[in-house]
């Protein structure tokens, strides 16, 4: 997760440095009162703001500086170098700023600029609506709520969540915390007082039963109605759950919530052997978390190698091997049968013995709310542009919804946090009346022992791959093309490519803001 990058390095920006060691466009990092600060170019302005991304600590000298904004390498993240504000997930937290002299032709960096809260945007309903209703306590969920509260809504929000614990960072539960090396209290995205102080209604362990669009109420399962004006369905996905003999033992997880994660850290504390079912992102990310953990791991999957249909052959080829050079042991072009006790039936006619299993076969998503309300579908919850259902006055975010991509041109769903995360925070304007089209670009990232896979665009399928780089000494950068277009990048270690990457992609969408 976060590095160490606060040590204080680099030139005292007290004392200041001359104009011409920070030519136009660029940026370097030095100290002011101990802390790290990062000063940017920008034209005739200079800005000096924190030096680390207030995601995960991600180095920002290494990021892209687009106009007045600076992006992290890790994981994306945007922020306005002007005002300090995490314009883009899945930061949220506002970088610090300094304020800077120009005097003789050198840079000062000078008191620290009290935080303020983002002024309120132009445009929007005249009349806001009086209660926003949002059910689902995942990435789009929290995004939106706390979006909402940042554009200075000043109406109901309510969050119905079926989960027992308030929202956490869910990638940190197949990563570092599932290996033992984040503490707990990197897991929630906000301490439960950021509910009370932004007046947000959490409800946990709320049930959504069904919608009734002609009243504007959530029915729960205990019977109770919760009215609204607009309402934002952000419900996730769910795991697919194993078909077969044994699947309903205590020693068989799955891996979505903060609970299933504890579940899996109590069997790992006592146990020798694993098998992960499922050689995805999440099963690997697992194996590669529990190796951590001195755990003997087996993946079966069916498939030929992992990974290929998202990743190509080439990186398929490569993450087996990383992992089998951690000492995972792969059963592929294989499944489960059967679960005995400790004793897991492999289709091959192989038993593997297993003091867990952990099934990462799969996700499905949790659409039956918006079906039962006859919403429309269409694999998944059908929306518009600005992410706004068949209902007016219904959105949907996340893993459930499909858009109209303006950079493939077709309707996409994707499972990606950064993408639940971003369109929770659009949808959120568009509740509140300012048609902000959503057009990112799709990014996600993995992590396998201390390689990062990152990736950007979305390709179901494309005509060629290539290859930039050595993917094998875990220095690459893959362009999936098709018919020419590159409609997705995978990178190893290659950041600011990456970065420049979703740029460009950016920017050859012909779709603006409307």
């Amino acid at each position: 997760m976060a590095e160490d990058h606060t040590k204080p390095n680099g030139p005292d920006l007290v004392n200041g440095i001359a104009l011409s060691d920070l030519p136009d466009g660029g940026n370097l990092v030095g100290h002011s009162g101990g802390e790290q600060v990062l000063l940017v170019r920008c034209g005739t302005e200079v800005f000096a703001v924190g030096a680390t991304c207030t995601h995960y600590g991600g180095p920002l000298v290494d990021g892209l500086v687009v106009e007045n904004t600076v992006r992290c390498p890790w994981h994306h993240a945007c922020f306005n170098l002007r005002t300090g504000e995490a314009l883009r997930a899945p930061a949220f937290s506002p970088l610090t700023c300094w304020s800077v002299e120009l005097r003789d032709d050198r840079i000062f960096v000078r008191e620290k600029q009290k935080q303020t809260t983002p002024k309120q945007r132009a445009g929007g309903s005249r009349q806001a609506p009086g209660k926003i209703v949002i059910v689902g306590g995942g990435a789009a969920g929290f995004a939106a709520a706390e979006k909402l509260r940042r554009e200075h809504y000043q109406g109901s929000i309510v969050m119905l969540s079926n989960d027992d614990a308030p929202p956490v960072d869910r990638p940190n539960l197949s990563k570092d915390y599932l290996a033992g090396k984040a503490p707990e209290d990197w897991v929630p995205l906000r301490g439960e007082s950021f509910y009370a102080k932004n007046d947000i209604d959490l409800r946990l362990n709320a049930d959504a039963a069904s919608i009734d669009p002609r009243s504007r109420e959530v029915v729960l399962a205990d019977g109770t109605r919760t009215p609204y004006d607009r309402l934002l369905l952000a419900t996730g996905a769910e795991p697919v759950r194993l078909g077969i003999a044994g699947a309903d033992q205590p020693h068989v997880h799955t891996l979505r919530s903060f609970a299933d994660c504890k579940a899996i850290i109590e069997h790992a504390s006592s146990a020798r052997r694993a098998v992960v079912l499922g050689a995805s992102f999440i099963g690997l990310e697992v194996a590669s978390a529990l190796r951590s953990r001195g755990i003997e791991i087996h993946v079966v999957a069916p498939d030929k190698r992992p990974m290929e249909r998202i990743l190509g052959s080439q990186m398929g080829d490569f993450i087996r091997a990383l992992h089998e050079e951690n000492g995972v042991v792969f059963h592929l072009e294989d499944t489960a049968i059967s679960i005995d006790g400790k004793k897991l039936k492999l289709n091959s006619g192989n038993t593997l013995a297993a003091d867990f299993v952990i099934a990462g076969i799969g996700v499905r998503p949790r659409i039956g709310l918006a079906e039962k309300a006859g919403l429309n579908i269409d694999r998944g919850v059908a929306v518009n542009a600005l992410l706004e259902t068949s209902a007016p006055g219904i959105f949907a975010a996340g893993d459930i919804a499909r858009w109209p991509d303006p950079h493939s041109g077709e309707n996409i769903r994707v499972e990606h946090w950064v993408v639940a995360e971003r369109q929770g925070q659009t949808a959120a304007l568009n509740m509140l009346g300012h048609s902000e089209k959503f057009v990112a670009v799709p990014f996600f990232w993995s992590q396998h022992y201390d390689v990062p896979i990152n990736y950007v665009g979305h390709a179901e399928r494309w005509d060629e791959i290539k290859v930039d780089g050595d993917i094998g000494a875990r220095d690459c950068l893959l362009r999936f093309k098709r018919t020419g277009l590159t409609v997705a990048v995978a990178s190893i270690f290659r950041d600011i490519e990456s970065l420049e990457a979703e740029l460009g992609m950016e920017r050859q969408m012909t779709v603006g803001k409307s």
